[in-house]
């Protein structure tokens, strides 16, 4: 977990902005999104959906490549649930 950078809130025109420093890596002009619950902000990068796709469908092709375990997918034994009261 990284450690907590403290700031400032300041006036811009008639909105409350705060800085985001370098270190985060949030390029000028990147579409975000807010959310607050409570005191709590978060911002998030607005992912662009072809961006998330595209990828998507990258990794699904590197799972492919990498192709099934030598032997095949091994089977497992069921697991029993006990019955127990009380429970549904």
């Amino acid at each position: 977990m990284s450690r907590p950078v403290h700031t400032r809130t300041f006036k811009s025109g008639n909105s409350v902005a705060v800085r985001l420093p370098k270190g985060f890596a949030i390029p000028p002009g990147a579409d975000v999104e807010l959310d607050k619950a409570g005191d709590t902000v978060t911002i998030r990068i607005k992912q662009d959906p072809a961006e998330a796709q595209r990828r998507m469908r990258e990794t699904f092709a590197a799972m492919e490549a990498i192709g099934a375990p030598p032997g095949g997918v091994q089977k497992r034994d069921p697991f029993v649930f006990p019955d127990r009261d009380g429970l549904l």
